[in-house]
This record gives structure tokens, C-alpha cells and sequence, in this order.
């Protein structure tokens, strides 16, 4: 199923209900689907077509959602940019997507102009036109609003190339097909219902697959789509509270932050029934505080990246209910700690390094197969050797999984830390650290070390007013680890590195505090 035929479906069924709220201006269907025809025909008019990049560089906004459906009727590639991205990684993604157009905000185009390869169209999205920049909604205007192209793209083609948002090196643009969306999104949303309505509260960026998947999903589904620019917490809880948002991804800084919030409390969140988090590791006590806070919602902990068309496993609501026997209780609040279990359409596998599957309770990498998996990366072709492999995703990421069939991460391959011969999962470290009372963050990584080859290093965020000695803290961990994964240092910083999606930076962790330790034995 081709992805312009969410929205045609979805305006079809429900032409008037509002589609999108943006800074409290309303889209309805109807009205989406007219702007998204005028696109398409003004980008085809300037010969932008099949194959042909169609790039974003802003902030979450309506235009963003538009161009992917317009790329989608021109049988184009949508390519939305990472608008926190430096200018020397905006200049590689430039350089591997080689887009034709490029859909920018006024505050970006100095990143953009320092481009080896600079789009041959640029259309300003939120000022008037500069020098022989054409402004985005005059060219609207002056196209017919009807829809003059039709796409004829296979499932199979690449819809869109969406850059990693991770923690290394080049970005890589994933490229993910027109199945790659509609499998996950047919098998997990009900289509657009007159009878049923929902807002979804949008903050994770638009450039990262799940912004993506959520915006798809909610035109499909006739959902109402209250589009944040970035995340801030009042902002968040205002528009919550006004438009009784009924729908939400967070991931889990966010959630800590408007928990966190002095006013949190002063809100009517009542109308919130779902709360999807994932993106980066949950800590056990913000997910209780969580649970505790928004007694209405239920929680869904939602596992991917990019490469797999983001969730693979999900821990479902049911999961997040701790009732039952202290026996139940018990087991429910082991599997917190996890990634659920692998989504039916997926299959999912943890094996060794020469791919076959490990026994329960072993840790090995993650690897799925499916319909929704990447294509491969755009232009890249040893990365995508080393990532697919016959027809499975190799993911990068370590875990292991129980006898229930629970999955629990034990951090990136690359992270794994290699002490004396045994195998460390910085997760593990650091949710002994943060299960400190006094500790806000923790993360882990290995440093050099002449005896061992690895000894482990903790990096703290103390809550505010609430020191603690680094003594103490190897103490803490002492009785709760095995002697070899206990920390042998500890850095106190102000905050750790992170990215927009809440991921640790380990790289630039290790850049700035893996210097080798110091044997004092």
C-alpha cells in the first residue's frame, strides 16, 4: 500500500474533521489533502519526480507532514533533515541524499548554504522569499488544488530516507519502502472511523522514525494531530490540558521532565488514555513514579530504530498493571525492566557473532526479519552489508531473553565493556546507579585499563542538594553487582550529552572521560 493513500483514505472518510493543530491554527482533512495536491503539482511542475529527494530542515510543522505525502503522489523520496544537526553532519546528509528540493526554515539556511552539494530548488517555509528563494506558500497558492499526479510506485520502492539519530560517527539514511510503514501501520491501527475521534499530542521530532510513524499512523487512523515544535514541559502540559489530548509518545526524559515540572501537578491530564514510550532506556523508578502519576493512561513501551521502521518488541499495558500477587507483582516489576515481547509481524531473534540463536538467558544481538525492515542505507552500500544480512537486520544492540520470552537490553555491541575476559553490560551498572535515591543519571563506559584491557567508569548526575561521595556510591554497587562490574571510578558531571531523542552520547562520553584509570592496587 502506498503511503499517499492514508491520507486520500483518511479525507475520504472523515473530510472535516480537523487533521492537524498547529500554533491553535486547524487543518481538516479535506483541507490537508488540498495543500498536499497543490504541493505535489508545483514540485512537478519544477520536474521533480520519481527517485528525486524531497528534503525538510525545520521544526515540527505542518509543511513537513505535507511534503511527505506530496513525495509519495510524485513517486519521490521524502528525506526530512535533522534540524539540531551541525553543519558539518548537515553537509554529509546533504552529500548522501544529493536532494533536488529542499523545504528549510529561515533560521537554518546559513547550515544549509555551506553545502558541497546545495539542492537545486529551496523553498523558504516561514519568511518571505530571499533573493531568488521562492516562498513555500506562494507557490501553493499559484498551483491547482486538485490531485493531477498518481503515484505508481511498488510497495517495495523506497518511500522515504530517514537519517540515524544515533550515538556514531556518518549518519547513514536508512532507506525504509512504502511496506515498510503500511505493514506496521495496517496491522496496528484501526483506519479512520466518523464515529471515533482522538488527538495525538506529537513532540518527538518529525525527522526521527518515530515522529514519522506517528504522523502516518495518525492520518490513517483520522486522528487529530497537535503538532509541537519541539518539546518543552509547560507548552507540553498546556496543550494537553486544552485540546484533552488523548495520545501521547514520550520518551523517557520528557517523561521524567514533566513529572519533574513544579506545576505538573496543576494540570487535568485525565483525557490522556496512551502513553507510548521508548527511544532510549527507561529507568524502572520513572516508569513506577509514571504509573502512579498518570492513573488514567495506560503505557506501552514500544522497542525499534530507524532500520527496523521503528517498534519490533512492545510491553503492553497490560505489563504496566501491578496488581496480582506479591508473586505477580514481583514478576510484573522484573519485566519493566525488559523490552516486552517481538509484534506478530516481526520475527525477532537474539544470536552469537556467527548468527545463531543463543539459549535463553544469554546475551547475544538483536535481529529481526520482516516486511518493514530498511532496504538497506542510501549510497552506502559496506554499511548495509554489515547491518543485512541474509534478508535479517542486525540491530546492535545486546540483550537477552527470559523464560517468559521478555527481552532485556544489555546495552550496544560497541558499549559492551571487556574486563579480564568477562563481558560487562553497562545497562546493567547503570540501573544499580539509579536506583541511588540520590542519583538523577548515571551512564556507563569502559575506559583503558594496562591490567584488565577494561575497567568500568560511572558518570553521575547527583540530584540537586543531594550529595553523595564516590566511595558510597561503589559501596551501593558492592552489594548489588558482581565484584568485576562494579564501577572503579566515578566522574560527577552537571549533565550528561544527549541527543534529541534522549540517548545518552556514549561516544562523546568516552572522547571526554575514557582516559585509561590509574591502578592504585
Amino acid at each position: 500500500m502506498n503511503i499517499s493513500e492514508f491520507l486520500t483514505i483518511a479525507s475520504a472518510i472523515v473530510p472535516d474533521r480537523t487533521a492537524l493543530i498547529f500554533d491553535d491554527q486547524t487543518t481538516t482533512f479535506a483541507q490537508l489533502k488540498e495543500r498536499v495536491d497543490r504541493l505535489a503539482n508545483a514540485l512537478a511542475d519544477l520536474g521533480v519526480g520519481r527517485g528525486d529527494r524531497i528534503a525538510v530542515m525545520q521544526v515540527n510543522c505542518p509543511q513537513a507532514v505535507e511534503a511527505c505525502f506530496a513525495a509519495a503522489q510524485l513517486d519521490a523520496i521524502y528525506t526530512p533533515l535533522n534540524f539540531r544537526a551541525k553543519a558539518e553532519e548537515l553537509a554529509q546528509m546533504l552529500e548522501i541524499a544529493r536532494p533536488s528540493v529542499l523545504l528549510v526554515g529561515e533560521r537554518y539556511l546559513p547550515l544549509v548554504a555551506g553545502g558541497a552539494v546545495p539542492p537545486e530548488h529551496t523553498f523558504l517555509l516561514d519568511a518571505p522569499p530571499a533573493g531568488n528563494q521562492p516562498s513555500y506558500e506562494a507557490s501553493l497558492a499559484q498551483a491547482p488544488g486538485e490531485q493531477l499526479h498518481f503515484p505508481e510506485a511498488s510497495d517495495d520502492d523506497t518511500a522515504a530516507i530517514v537519517f540515524t539519530a544515533g550515538t556514531t560517527g556518518v549518519p547513514k539514511g536508512v532507506m525504509l519502502t512504502h511496506d515498510s510503514f503500511a505493514s506496521y501501520i495496517l496491522a496496528n491501527v484501526t483506519p479512520a472511523d466518523p464515529d471515533t475521534t482522538e488527538t495525538n499530542l506529537l513532540t518527538v521530532p518529525l525527522y526521527h522514525v518515530a515522529g514519522l510513524q506517528a504522523a502516518l499512523s495518525a492520518v490513517y487512523g483520522g486522528r487529530t494531530l497537535l503538532i509541537m515544535r519541539q518539546f518543552e514541559p509547560l507548552e507540553w502540559l498546556e496543550l494537553a490540558q486544552k485540546y484533552q489530548a488523548g495520545r501521547a509518545m514520550l520518551v523517557p526524559t520528557m517523561l521524567k521532565q514533566l513529572m519533574e515540572h513544579p506545576q505538573f501537578h496543576e494540570f487535568d491530564l485525565s483525557a490522556l488514555k496512551v502513553i507510548t514510550y521508548g527511544a532510549a532506556p527507561m529507568p524502572v523508578a520513572v516508569i513506577r513514579q509514571a504509573i502512579q502519576e498518570f492513573p488514567h493512561a495506560r503505557f506501552i513501551n514500544a522497542f525499534g530504530q530507524t532500520e527496523t521502521a521503528s517498534t519490533i518488541t512492545m510491553l503492553p499495558p497490560e505489563d504496566h498493571v501491578l496488581e496480582g500477587s506479591p508473586e505477580e507483582i514481583e514478576k510484573k516489576l522484573k519485566h519493566l525492566s525488559s523490552i516486552g515481547k517481538p509484534l506478530e509481524d516481526v520475527e525477532v531473534s537474539i544470536v552469537s557473532e556467527d548468527g545463531a540463536p543463543v539459549a535463553p538467558g544469554q546475551v547475544g544481538e538483536i535481529a529481526a526479519r520482516g516486511p518493514r525492515m530498511m532496504k538497506g542505507y542510501w549510497r552506502q552500500e559496506g554499511a548495509t552489508q554489515e547491518t543485512l544480512r541474509s534478508g535479517w537486520v542486525y540491530t546492535g544492540d545486546l540483550a537477552y531473553q527470559d523464560e517468559d520470552g521478555y527481552i532485556y537490553l544489555a546495552g550496544r555491541a560497541k558499549d559492551f565493556i571487556k574486563r579480564g575476559g568477562e563481558m560487562i553490560s553497562p545497562e546493567e551498572v547503570e540501573q544499580v546507579l539509579m536506583a541511588h535515591p540520590q542519583v538523577a543519571e548515571a551512564a556507563v563506559i569502559g575506559v583503558p585499563d594496562a591490567h584488565w584491557g577494561e575497567e568500568v567508569r560511572a558518570l553521575v548526575v547527583l540530584k540537586p542538594g543531594r550529595p553523595v561521595s564516590q566511595e558510597k556510591l561503589e559501596e551501593f554497587c558492592r552489594q548489588r553487582l558482581a565484584s568485576f562490574k562494579r564501577p572503579r571510578s566515578v566522574v560527577f558531571l552537571p549533565e550528561l550529552p544527549r541527543n534529541s531523542l534522549g540517548k545518552v552520547l556514549k561516544r562523546e562520553l568516552r572522547q571526554q572521560h575514557g582516559y585509561p584509570i590509574q591502578r592504585q592496587e
